[in-house]
């Protein structure tokens, strides 16, 4: 057997270099690059590695190593999951702070490969530099916090075992019902050591990302009951888009007259004005979609894992409505009763409807979607047409934006009151130009998942991030990085003055404002950031807005800038687009507060129109 010698940082590298896979008939590198804060546990042996090739796998260096994975969650939502990027860190702290982001790639099922440096394998050193000590375990670190987050979790305490853990990991990411976040720890004498590595371990794969076709018995059973069906609902969920779906979903639901609604992630699999398109579904979502919800006797829940705000904490639906549930992922398909029809959704959805010819519902129920489709863009259009108003909604704000933005601008958001707002309001031109993160709604991840698509992008069109002030202020720094590297950001900032969307939740559960907005917490002094000149300090080019037409006018401008470029503009952080579906979040029992009070008695009668999941 051939072999060469390498380090085991070397050979990690050489083999992230041979892994490739095929995107839209082109083979291109499996690993696109790799997100790098350099440490004492990864500078001297993993960075000497990658210095080397750096122009095969080039390295970015970021601001924050929790900002930085989550830039490569979203190029892997760009990609579709057919492409990932690594993450790296040094150990401790370093490492601790990638754990938000691996959370978010795990409740999102996207693939992102984390490495963070670790403790001496051999322990002579211990305790080291940023180690955290547990007593009774001497094998724990601070990356055994990574096991609840990852599918795929090692660490390597001996050069010779990422030959079986790095396919496996590779393995994890690829797999549509498993996808995740892979984690390795690098213990940082192991990285040192050489090895007679098979020189077999290093030649070149293509990877392919496998289509698991259903179960014959499971799609007849799911044929029979979508036929009795006199009222079905489509729910288009994110696997829709990651399987590449999109066309035939869409064609079934126009052939066969059945409305289709979608959720966060699956929102951009077919244009706002699709035929069979009736809108957002659940807490979050239109009135449209969640009327139909409510109504539909036979729902096909596509490529969703089904969480709280799609199905209003199983409230938008009848208690005797069926459910067929098509997912790659068998724990997602089976939940709730469903008849899971455990498969990929382009295959599945193409022998449904093959299955499924001649059969087309009543036009009666097809005309209702169209109906209360109609209805929610009227109301939208109501709410998002400019008024006199001195400060602007973040309905009119989206309005505006979204009127601006060209079909291939990708418009990136996340926690806060955007996801609502943008959800119900941005209406999608071309298919996958949507990127709104509400499966972890993690704060921070605005800026850096923007910098992930512009990555992605590599051009084709704008990348433009919505962002609330208190996201903003919680992670910011990679405007700097995209400054660096050169991949445009355009940011919005919607300055409302707080956590307006949290205060809104608080006020409508009977608790008066407290520690939300800026003006209601424990402050000497309320006042404003002035978010224009914070983000110009960092090389951004900026514009301070003070109306709707000043934003029309600086949206204009920011289409000629050659660099990321930041906009601010004071929202409302009291008016929104209204919403239908319920959701479930704990109110107290008892309470001196005659308005607690009745808002548990109203939580209660939501509690009790909840679909039991058994």
């Amino acid at each position: 057997m051939s072999t060469v010698r390498l380090t085991m940082g070397q050979a990690l590298v050489r083999y992230l270099c041979n892994q490739f896979t095929v995107i839209d008939g082109k083979q291109v590198p499996l690993f696109a690059g790799l997100f790098g804060i350099f440490g004492h546990g990864n500078v001297t042996c993993i960075s000497e590695a990658l210095e080397a090739v750096q122009d095969k796998l080039p390295t970015w260096r970021g601001q924050n190593e929790q900002s930085m994975a989550l830039a490569a969650v979203g190029y892997a939502k760009a990609m579709r999951r057919r492409q990932i990027m690594v993450a790296l860190s040094s150990i401790g702290p370093g490492a601790l702070n990638m754990v938000t982001a691996a959370g978010c790639a795990h409740a999102n099922r996207l693939p992102i490969l984390i490495l963070a440096g670790d403790v001496f394998a051999n322990r002579r050193p211990d305790p080291v530099l940023q180690q955290v000590e547990q007593f009774n375990n001497p094998t724990v670190s601070v990356n055994d916090a990574f096991k609840a987050v990852t599918r795929y979790w090692d660490r390597i305490t001996h050069p010779e075992q990422i030959i079986s853990s790095l396919p496996q990991a590779v393995a994890t990411m690829l797999d549509p019902g498993d996808c995740g976040p892979a984690f390795i720890g690098l213990c940082q004498d192991t990285q040192e050591i050489a090895f007679d590595y098979p020189e077999a371990f290093f030649a070149p794969t293509v990877h392919t990302i496998p289509r698991l076709r259903p179960d014959r018995d499971r799609v007849a059973k799911a044929v029979e009951l979508i036929k009795s069906a006199r009222r079905p609902l489509i729910i288009s969920g994110g696997g829709v888009r990651y399987s590449g779906a999109e066309k035939e979903v869409a064609d079934f639901a126009l052939k066969h007259g059945v409305p289709m609604a979608e959720t966060i992630a699956g929102k951009g699999a077919v244009t706002h004005d699709h035929p069979a398109h009736v809108g957002p579904i659940g807490v979050i979502g239109s009135s449209s979609a969640n009327e139909m919800a409510g109504a539909a006797d036979v729902i096909i829940a596509i490529g969703t894992r089904l969480q709280d705000f799609t199905t209003g904490s199983w409230t938008v639906f009848a208690q005797d409505a069926q459910f067929v549930s098509i997912n790659a992922a068998r724990y997602d398909a089976t939940k709730h009763r469903a008849l899971a029809v455990v498969g990929d959704a382009k295959e599945t959805v193409a022998e449904l409807a093959a299955a499924l010819a001649g059969w087309k519902v009543d036009a009666a129920w097809t005309q209702k979607g169209k109906a209360a489709f109609k209805g929610w863009n009227d109301l939208l259009d109501q709410h998002q047409k400019p008024t006199n108003d001195p400060v602007p909604t973040y309905a009119q704000v989206v309005g505006v934006v979204n009127k601006w933005a060209a079909p291939n601008d990708t418009m990136v958001t996340a926690a806060g009151g955007l996801p609502g707002e943008t959800a119900k309001g941005w209406k999608i031109k071309n298919p996958n130009t949507y990127d709104l993160e509400f499966g972890f709604s993690a704060m921070g991840y605005e800026i850096a998942g923007g910098w992930g698509h512009a990555m992605a992008k590599k051009g084709d069109g704008e990348t433009i991030v919505m962002v609330g002030d208190g996201s903003y202020l919680m992670m910011n720094s990679d405007i700097y990085s995209t400054v660096l590297t050169g991949h445009k950001l355009i940011v919005v900032v919607c300055d409302n003055g707080g956590y307006a969307v949290i205060n809104r939740l608080q006020n409508f559960k009977g608790t008066p404002s407290f520690n939300n907005l800026i003006k209601d917490s424990r402050v000497k002094e309320p006042f404003a950031v002035n978010f224009a000149q914070h983000a110009a300090s960092m090389g951004a080019l900026t514009r301070q807005c003070e109306s709707l037409a000043d934003l029309e006018a600086a949206l204009k401008w920011a289409k000629t800038t050659d660099r990321t470029t930041v906009i601010s503009i004071v929202t409302d952080a009291y008016a929104w687009v209204p919403g239908d579906a319920d959701w479930d979040v704990g109110v107290p029992e008892v309470s001196d507060r005659p308005e607690v009070r009745k808002a548990r008695e109203h939580h209660e009668t939501i509690r009790k129109k909840q679909r039991i999941g058994v």
